[in-house]
């Protein structure tokens, strides 16, 4: 597996993790947080969380202290687990999070492979868990200005990581150029040239107010637009002298000038664009959609057929959408021995027996992983590529409504 798509991986599993504990809390300050960073030595955490339990026999509620003493020596036994951090650090969330009715569970989500090094040791005990470290990782910190404009509108935002945000359409309100009664022809040009003027100079400053305060995250800014006219406002003086400094060439013609227009401009400046992941999303997903829609397409989509066809090495791109929240569960009955797998999104979905019908089977957590995960594998066993598409491209939105979140691009016809 490449050093690009690992990183995708870590970032998705962050990201998954993340939503599961900003959506959990606890009864009162019964929720441990530890972020240990690689230099950090785990003997002298375990230290400190041993001399936290001996604290916490001082808590006056009886339940919030069994709480937060169950906490600290959970985190004590993953610990024991750990000789050293690792390379990047680790992040323990430890607690009795709500489940509903006044009920609690112990939950442990162990963060041990995190995208970037954890930059400070912390540690917490609160209602909430702390993740500011880890949501930081998830901020996408390359990015290009976009602004598009003719002499009817303009619209200006940003592409960051796999989305496109526009900030503003702004509209000219210039007249035609026709003459009106009572003018003379002179005048009325007076006229339209500075309202032109007046729209260039008022998209550009709101288009500099809002790349200023983040503009050292940005790479470059790329124009475009239908016609000669943003030519003409980047050869004239519209642009804060800082932001002048990133303007890449070439300009590109583009058929409109608002958000429709933004997208476009992305894909005509992809090879300006080259740590901007949109381009070769966009063009995965289209080559998929071309090939479906063939006669004796070489491409197939859902878990059972793409399974399928990985597992007869028919698969050339194997595409799997970042929104797919589905577990590749193995289960064990105790009843008859049964071993079997299904996939399932509720964690409390427990199914029967397949074989003798008996109830409340036993989780294998051995033969269990993220849906994501193990069709990696299965890819991976047959060199076929895989890419994760985000949500936030059009493209994305597509692959995870109309398909499952699971396609492939095939190697050759097959059904």
């Amino acid at each position: 597996m490449s050093d690009d798509t690992e990183q995708q991986y870590r970032r998705l599993r962050l990201k998954k993790a993340l939503e599961d504990l900003q959506g959990m809390k606890g009864m009162g300050t019964e929720l441990v947080s530890v972020v240990i960073p690689p230099d950090r030595k785990i003997h002298d955490v375990r230290q400190q969380l041993s001399q936290e339990a001996g604290q916490a026999a001082n808590i006056k509620s009886k339940s919030t202290k069994k709480h937060v003493q169950d906490a600290i020596e959970s985190a004590i036994a993953t610990l024991n687990r750990h000789t050293t951090p690792g390379e990047r650090g680790i992040a323990l969330f430890v607690g009795h999070v709500i489940v509903g009715n006044n009920k609690t569970r112990l939950v442990s989500i162990v963060v041990d492979d995190p995208p970037e090094p954890l930059q400070s040791y912390r540690y917490r005990c609160d209602s909430t868990f702390e993740t500011s470290q880890l949501e930081e990782m998830l901020i996408d910190r390359t990015s290009y200005g976009l602004f598009v404009i003719d002499r009817g509108e303009a619209a200006y935002g940003i592409a960051t990581g796999k989305r496109i945000h526009c900030q503003e359409e702004l509209q000219s309100n210039i007249m035609g150029k026709h003459r009106q009664g009572g003018q003379s022809a002179q005048r009325f040009e007076r006229l339209i040239e500075e309202a032109a003027h007046n729209f260039f100079k008022r998209a550009t400053e709101h288009a500099c107010s809002y790349w200023l305060p983040n503009i050292e995250n940005i790479s470059g800014i790329i124009v475009g637009g239908p016609g000669g006219t943003k030519d003409f406002v980047m050869k004239n003086d519209y642009l804060h002298h800082e932001i002048k400094k990133l303007i890449r060439e070439p300009y590109f013609d583009v058929g409109y000038s608002n958000e429709s227009g933004l997208r476009e401009l992305v894909q005509r400046a992809g090879s300006l664009m080259d740590k901007i992941d949109l381009d070769a999303e966009r063009e995965l997903v289209d080559r998929f959609l071309r090939e479906v829609m063939q006669a004796h397409p070489k491409a197939t989509y859902g878990e059972v057929m793409v399974r399928a066809a990985l597992e007869q090495g028919a698969v050339n791109t194997l595409l799997l959408s970042e929104g797919l929240r589905v577990r590749r569960v193995g289960w064990h009955c105790k009843s008859c021995n049964h071993e079997w797998n299904s996939s399932q999104q509720s964690r409390t979905e427990i199914p029967d027996c397949p074989s003798c019908g008996a109830e409340s089977p036993v989780e294998d957590p051995d033969r269990t992983m993220d849906l994501v995960d193990e069709l990696s594998r299965l890819a991976l066993r047959t060199s076929a590529n895989v890419s994760l598409i985000s949500l936030d491209s059009e493209e994305g939105s597509t692959l995870a409504s109309s398909f499952g979140g699971i396609a492939a691009v095939l190697r050759y016809p097959w059904s």
